[in-house]
């Protein structure tokens, strides 16, 4: 589960460009990491995302590696911007929930490795 509270204490890293500040004190950017925690749901996002992006709807890449994500939760169609989303190295075991993805009209990438998936018939098609 994504905890509110733990996300907003964390200070983002900078990484090759200096993060941009909009005046609500909110950054301005396309992409998010969460990699790597212990997340095992999606419900809370949309929250999360509008607490510390200026523009949440115009998000494009979203990395939710490794953490223990099982279902992928419908909440991330409200992300209809979104190009980009990793999933690899998380839990998940059934081929559908990938079908819930396709109401997202710009993704073009989504990483699924080391989940359980992979093993599942037709997974790379």
């Amino acid at each position: 589960m994504i905890c509110g509270s733990d996300a907003m204490s964390e200070i983002p890293r900078c990484g090759l460009r200096p993060l941009r500040i909009y005046s609500e004190k909110k950054y301005l950017s396309r992409s998010v990491r969460l990699n790597n925690n212990n997340i095992t749901d999606l419900y809370g996002i949309p929250f999360i995302l509008s607490s510390f992006l200026a523009q949440p709807s115009k998000l494009g890449w979203l990395d939710l590696s490794f953490n223990k994500i099982t279902h992928i939760d419908v909440v991330l169609c409200e992300l209809q911007e979104l190009r980009v989303l990793y999933l690899h190295c998380n839990s998940i075991k059934d081929l559908i929930e990938t079908d819930k993805l396709g109401q997202l009209r710009h993704l073009h990438t989504i990483t699924m490795h080391g989940n359980a998936i992979e093993f599942a018939k037709d997974y790379r098609w």
